[in-house]
């Protein structure tokens, strides 16, 4: 049993017997995965702040509690400072040593990011994180925006079938031989669960993740086209 695994059933275990709802740290996608593989004494299920989070703190639901712990800041840089870039604000966050568990996914606007985080490191961020990049910031506990709530729109790409593979290489523009590769190499999860199996179909309202690359929930196939192609309605975040 992995060090993770042997701390999934830790938490679960207590939630148990003490007959409390139990919170995990966030947890990237193929921790997530791992956890909703395993058989455990109380049912699990993931909060992230928000409704497009990818990020997410486990519940270990063994009876009595409240919400996941889960703060979200809004990140303002001055007057005609450049944009914040995802990359530059986790990099910030970082140097202030604050461990990745602690955060969760970090939404990027035109004029300001929003941070989503454990409550127990909030107010240090917001008393301690002055720049972010090149740039001077406040920062100040705040709602998710509705960005962060709303689903994106719908869009259609034309694919062979509905193989992940041809829905991956369609979405993020790759050949079939790339995201075929991205399947094997354990970089694609289907509702949060990894799959190996490029030949695999989604069902309408899955979520496909692909590591480096991004997110879309699939929709289903909308028609054939006249070459015998299909054209497959997806929403990519």
């Amino acid at each position: 049993m992995t060090e993770e695994k042997k701390r999934f059933g830790e938490l679960a275990e207590r939630a148990y017997a003490r007959g409390i709802r139990v919170f995990s740290e966030f947890l990237p996608l193929d921790a997530q995965g791992e956890l909703m593989s395993m058989r455990l004494p109380v049912p699990v299920f993931f909060e992230g702040g928000c409704l497009n989070a990818e990020r997410r703190v486990a519940v270990f639901d063994g009876g009595a509690g409240g919400e996941a712990p889960i703060c979200c800041l809004e990140i303002k840089p001055g007057r005609f400072a450049s944009p914040l870039t995802h990359r530059d604000c986790l990099g910030s966050l970082m140097a202030l040593g604050i461990k990745r568990e602690v955060l969760g996914d970090i939404v990027v606007g035109e004029d300001r990011c929003w941070l989503f985080c454990l409550e127990q490191i909030a107010d240090f961020i917001v008393s301690e994180l002055s720049r972010v990049g090149r740039e001077s910031v406040s920062v100040s506990r705040c709602d998710p925006p509705e960005s962060a709530n709303t689903p994106p729109e719908q869009s259609g790409v034309v694919v062979s079938s509905e193989r992940l593979d041809a829905l991956v290489s369609a979405v993020y523009k790759l050949s079939r031989a790339e995201s075929k590769a991205l399947c094997e190499e354990g970089r694609v999860f289907l509702n949060g669960r990894e799959t190996l199996e490029a030949s695999r179909a989604p069902a309408e309202g899955d979520v496909v993740s692909v590591r480096g690359q991004g997110r879309f929930i699939y929709d289903g196939i909308e028609r054939e086209t006249r070459k015998g192609r299909l054209r497959a309605l997806v929403r990519i975040y």
